[in-house]
């Protein structure tokens, strides 16, 4: 079996978060995007939905974390090199997100983390499996 993976993330301002995420190169499946959200498309088997908050209600009984204040979860992204990493971490940065933990760097994964402006964190890391110890 083939599963696809769809995250759900609630947005204040949804048209800003778009133009967040299509400043690090990330598109959008035209086909779910409306007013009250949008499927921003991972790979093909991947997508994050960013929902309005008042949508994204709908979809739950509890209230919705305040991820400026607190975190529920953290996304991580694989991508194919060192300087991968650092190239979408500067661009989340130069499109108004904020680097969230100090560069993560253990000889055979590199990885760093960003803040996108409704707090949630993104952990883009690299990890080069040759060079891990197979003991």
């Amino acid at each position: 079996m083939n599963s696809q993976i769809f995250v759900n993330l609630p947005v204040k301002d949804l048209n800003r978060s778009i133009e967040f995420f299509t400043k690090l190169g990330f598109e959008f499946d035209p086909q779910n995007t409306d007013e009250k959200g949008t499927s921003m498309i991972v790979n093909k088997d991947s997508f994050v939905m960013l929902l309005t908050e008042d949508f994204f209600k709908i979809f739950t009984t509890k209230q919705i974390c305040d991820s400026k204040k607190s975190t529920e979860v953290a996304i991580s992204l694989s991508v194919e090199s060192r300087e991968k990493v650092d190239e979408l971490l500067n661009k989340a940065r130069e499109a108004g997100g904020s680097e969230e933990i100090e560069p993560q760097d253990n000889e055979w994964m590199y990885g760093r983390s960003f803040e996108d402006l409704d707090g949630h964190i993104w952990a883009i890391f690299y990890m080069d499996e040759s060079a891990i110890s197979k003991d």
